[in-house]
């Protein structure tokens, strides 16, 4: 705040919260504290961009004024965000009773012997706030669930069941048609089986491959077999998700 003999003036940084394509505004309060009436204009080194209401005015004996000034919509941002423009409000003391239309240019004329306050005032603008990501970093909106592998290789089917679960929750949010969503439901029912399925033939070749170990007899041809159809199962699986 600026407190002058005669006006103090508020704030001293006109910021405006910078946008593309958009007028912004931004007021001052001149306050007078005195017991008599001053006279203020506003004045500025770029007139085309600013608009300032009013820009001349009374401020009454122990009373305050409010200016509003209005940047008019910018096309394109400057470098670094940096504004060199500036305003500079002169501030007079003037017989009471007089109004904002007896306001001319020669009542801030130093050179006629008027004692003329002044205050510049800088430019400032501020960065708009970045909006919050709607997504959680980590996630897939609208992905289907997925089942863990355990460090021996295993599907995790109850870890899977606790992502359907949530998955189904998700459609239910969602404005789908009862037929898609029917179907969707039945997919994630067939994938969940298909895992139980997976993890029941690998602990079936977990004790082929004990039994031979023990035998001595080396690799069956069943098991072979067994190999080759899960292959196929898991490529099957691996392009259906």
């Amino acid at each position: 705040m600026s407190r002058g003999d005669l006006l103090s003036i508020h704030p001293l940084e006109l910021k405006f919260p910078f946008a593309l394509r958009k007028q912004i505004s931004c007021s001052l309060q001149l306050s007078n504290k005195t017991d008599n009436y001053v006279a203020f204009k506003v004045k500025t080194t770029n007139p085309k961009k600013y608009c300032v209401r009013p820009n001349a005015g009374v401020v009454l004996p122990r009373s305050t004024s409010d200016v509003i000034v209005t940047m008019q919509a910018q096309k394109e941002a400057p470098p670094d965000m940096n504004c060199r423009d500036k305003f500079l409000l002169q501030s007079v003391k003037v017989n009471d009773g007089i109004t904002a239309k007896d306001i001319t240019s020669e009542l801030f004329n130093k050179e006629a012997g008027h004692v003329v306050e002044e205050c510049k005032l800088k430019v400032v603008y501020l960065s708009p706030p970045q909006p919050p990501s709607p997504v959680h970093e980590g996630s897939e909106e609208g992905s289907s669930p997925r089942g863990s592998v355990s460090d021996n290789g295993h599907v995790n089917a109850a870890e899977f069941s606790t992502a359907a679960k949530a998955f189904n929750e998700q459609l239910e949010a969602q404005d789908l048609s009862p037929e898609t969503r029917t179907r969707i439901t039945k997919l994630t029912e067939e994938k969940k089986s298909a895992l139980q399925q997976c993890n029941k033939i690998r602990h079936e070749l977990e004790l082929l491959k004990s039994e031979g170990s023990k035998s001595g007899g080396g690799v069956s041809f069943m098991f072979v077999i067994i190999i080759g159809l899960l292959g196929i199962f898991m490529g099957y699986m691996m392009k259906k998700s």
